[in-house]
């Protein structure tokens, strides 16, 4: 991980060690929250003076705040605008208010990438556009993205890999440091669905890369066997494809749809149609359909306007198991049991004061409970 020596000395400057900005950097660019553990993990140290004094100085100094979530336990956020700014991040939305589901994801995106600081990340979003656009001369059209709705009739804004999930190259290794890993975050969920909606929101930018990793981060492996094969079936076995075929078909979906001949239509082709209707989506494929349906453009002229396939392609899928080890290729030891949700209120150091209080409370209600009961009976 590549650290700008100018960005730890500028939190240093905020009254920070050289330990607790480097955690400090990282929480802002990759999470925006944390649990003290995750400190701990980071520097090695043991809980008592170090969590104590960092916790202190972040409440004191306003950059971060303590919250108790249900079914979660402790968190921090850190959300100070200064702090940010002072890495050149304070347009970062890590430091706004988020749902409990996004703080579960980003605590275990944290955790994996405090294990894994060997990787070269591409940390924002104008990074990760610059290594696609213009390193690998793709085109914007090809990456994943989000259009948000302007105010005052102000233009709609691109957003490009609003899910912030780790996406990095792998410098120890010369020999791949151009094979681009990017990856999905799974907190605990009960299913794959989302894993399965972020696949199909990246499928122009895989058709595009002639060898890329993906890799599937989750506090408990449940789900690894299953997501494998849902790499296979939606990444694997469609670029091996002509786009131009994947078009056509979701043109003469569309179109019975519009005619709504939904008697054709089994459930698995209404999902495939709302899949290709988010990929395909746009004036240049709106403008292609119309000319096809009107009879402009043949089938082979649309074909024309999208590239054959590439053979040899190479899309390697692994898996993480935070608090585990990496499982190459999607194998999952026969030995592991499902995890649920670290609960952090079992590590968490204010916590387990508070947990230390009740308990002597209850034991000193306990003592003198018995000994009104021993003077009653004697008495």
């Amino acid at each position: 991980m590549k650290i700008a020596e100018h960005d730890i000395v500028a939190i240093k400057a905020l009254g920070y060690t050289e330990d607790e900005a480097r955690f400090l950097y990282i929480v802002a660019t990759h999470s925006g929250y944390f649990v003290p553990r995750q400190f701990l993990d980071l520097t090695g140290a043991s809980w008592g003076y170090r969590t104590d004094q960092l916790s202190k100085k972040l409440e004191s100094r306003g950059h971060a705040s303590w919250r108790e979530y249900q079914d979660t336990g402790g968190v921090y956020h850190l959300f100070s605008k200064k702090l940010y700014a002072e890495i050149g991040k304070e347009n970062l939305r890590n430091r706004r208010r988020h749902s409990v589901e996004f703080i579960r994801t980003r605590l275990v995106l944290l955790d994996f990438v405090i294990a894994n600081q060997q990787y070269d990340y591409l940390e924002t979003e104008e990074r990760k556009v610059e290594y696609f656009c213009n390193e690998l001369g793709l085109t914007k059209g090809s990456l994943p993205t989000k259009t948000y709705e302007g105010s005052s009739g102000n233009a709609p804004t691109l957003r490009y890999f609003v899910d912030k999930y780790p996406l990095f190259l792998d410098s120890s290794r010369p020999s791949s440091s151009s094979v681009v890993t990017l990856s999905y975050v799974d907190p605990g969920y009960s299913t794959l669905a989302g894993f399965a909606n972020h696949l199909n929101a990246y499928r122009l930018l895989f058709r595009e890369l002639t060898e890329f990793r993906f890799l599937l981060i989750s506090n408990s492996a449940v789900h690894f066997a299953d997501a494998e094969k849902c790499f296979s079936s939606l990444v694997k076995a469609p670029i091996s494809t002509e786009i131009g075929a994947d078009v056509l078909r979701y043109f003469r979906l569309r179109k019975a749809w519009d005619l709504k001949k939904y008697a054709l239509f089994s459930n698995n082709e209404i999902e495939w149609l709302n899949a290709a209707t988010r990929q395909f989506q746009g004036d240049r494929f709106d403008s292609l359909h119309a000319a096809w349906c009107s009879g402009k453009l043949t089938d082979d002229d649309v074909r024309r306007q999208f590239p054959p396939a590439t053979p040899n392609r190479k899309a390697e899928f692994q898996t993480f198991l935070v608090g585990g080890h990496r499982q190459e290729d999607g194998a999952v030891p026969k030995a592991l049991k499902r995890s649920s949700v670290p609960d952090f209120r079992s590590t968490d150091f204010a916590l387990q004061r508070s947990a230390e209080a009740n308990s002597r409370k209850t034991s000193e209600i306990a003592r003198d409970e018995k000994a009104r009961m021993d003077a009653a009976k004697f008495g």
